[in-house]
This record gives C-alpha cells, sequence and structure tokens, in this order.
C-alpha cells in the first residue's frame, strides 16, 4: 500500500504547488509559501495514515487467522490489503475536499499580508515611490556608470601597461649610461686622453640617451 496508494497522492498534493497560485510576497514575509505550508499537512496526514493502516491490516489478518486457523495466511493479507486500500481511497477524497476549504482559509485569512504591511526593503519605496520613468532613468544611469567604469578599468590596464613597457627602457638605457660611464673611466686610468676628444659620436649618444631617460620620467610623474 505505501508504494502504489501514496505515490498516487503524492502526486495530488503536487498540485497545491503550481507556480501561478504561489504568494510569493507572503513567501518573503513568513520565510514559506501558504502552499508549502498546506503541503507539510497533507503529507503529515499521508503518512499518518499509512501507519496506521498497515497496523490494522496485520491486526485484522492476526485476529482472523486466530478466529479460524484453516484460513489461507496469504489470501487473508490479500483481503485485508483490498480493504486497506479500499478505505485509504475513501480517506483520501474527504480529507481532500476537507483540505481544499481549510486551505482556501489558511491562505485566505491567516497567510495573506494586507497591502499597508510591507517588508523591511520594501519600507523605502514607501518614503520616496518612483514611478516607471524614474526607474528607467536609474536603470540608464546605472548602465552609463558601470559602462563608464569598465573604460576607465581599460584604460588603466592600458596606462600600466605602457609604464611597465617605459620602465623596461629606462632599465636598458641605464644599462648604456653606465656602460659607457664604465668605458671613459678605463680610457681614463689607460692616459689615452680624452675619450670625448677621441669619440665625439660617443658623448652624443650619451646625452641622448640621459635626454630620453629624462623625458621618460616626466612622462611618468
Amino acid at each position: 500500500m505505501e508504494g502504489s496508494s501514496c505515490d498516487g497522492v503524492g502526486v495530488t498534493a503536487l498540485d497545491i504547488l503550481c507556480p501561478s497560485t504561489l504568494k510569493l510576497y507572503e513567501a518573503q514575509f513568513f520565510g514559506f509559501t501558504p502552499q508549502t505550508c498546506m503541503f507539510r499537512i497533507y503529507s503529515a496526514f499521508q503518512d499518518c495514515l499509512c501507519g496506521i493502516l498497515l497496523v490494522v491490516e496485520k491486526v485484522c489478518v492476526r485476529k482472523l487467522k486466530k478466529r479460524d486457523k484453516t484460513q489461507d495466511e496469504d489470501l487473508l493479507q490479500s483481503k485485508a490489503r483490498e480493504c486497506s486500500q479500499e478505505l485509504y481511497g475513501f480517506l483520501e477524497q474527504r480529507f481532500q475536499s476537507f483540505s481544499k476549504r481549510m486551505d482556501a482559509l489558511l491562505v485566505d485569512k491567516c497567510f495573506s499580508i494586507p497591502p499597508n504591511v510591507l517588508l523591511p526593503g520594501d519600507k523605502p519605496h514607501r518614503k520616496s515611490p518612483r514611478d516607471v520613468t524614474d526607474l528607467m532613468r536609474v536603470e540608464s544611469s546605472l548602465a552609463a556608470l558601470q559602462s563608464a567604469h569598465q573604460a576607465e578599468l581599460c584604460a588603466r590596464q592600458e596606462l600600466l601597461a605602457e609604464l611597465e613597457e617605459q620602465r623596461e627602457v629606462r632599465e636598458q638605457l641605464d644599462g648604456i649610461l653606465r656602460w659607457v660611464g664604465e668605458l671613459q673611466t678605463a680610457w681614463l686610468k689607460e692616459g689615452l686622453g680624452s675619450f670625448n676628444e677621441n669619440f665625439p659620436p660617443g658623448d652624443g649618444v650619451r646625452e641622448e640617451v640621459a635626454s630620453q631617460r629624462s623625458r621618460d620620467m616626466r612622462q611618468e610623474a
């Protein structure tokens, strides 16, 4: 009986949870939907009724077997199962009719939210109501701000990439300046005269490198 009758009732009870009848605002207010509450009551009744009928079934079979020991126990169990299923169907129909009235009463009288009762998150809307035009304007402004923010993020990434490239170039220029300075020092130590007089282009390269390095530093600043 638990495998057939109870499963059939479960499908019928799920009709209570039809999306078209769900009261979502009440669900936010109470933390559950009125239909969910009724479904739990219905499921509890099902479980209780199934358990009781199984016990009644066993008791009836035991009493009948004790009264007439010649009867086949399997046949008694089969007849008891048929009777309990008929009783289950009868009680189920009665409870369904009763649950519909109880559902209407609870949903309309107990679990309905009056228009003047608001959730804490909705109370600011009462103080500063806005029409659809204002809402669309706010959403448009929000979209524009998000787009501008995204553009700034992209520009920031490009700027960081450019600064990293300039840092690498500056390190290369610093290396060239150090190399020229070391070459001048070594030239003087060997007593070969003035490095700038012997290699005029080298001095021009050094000045050009130093000038480029100064420009890069000013751009970073």
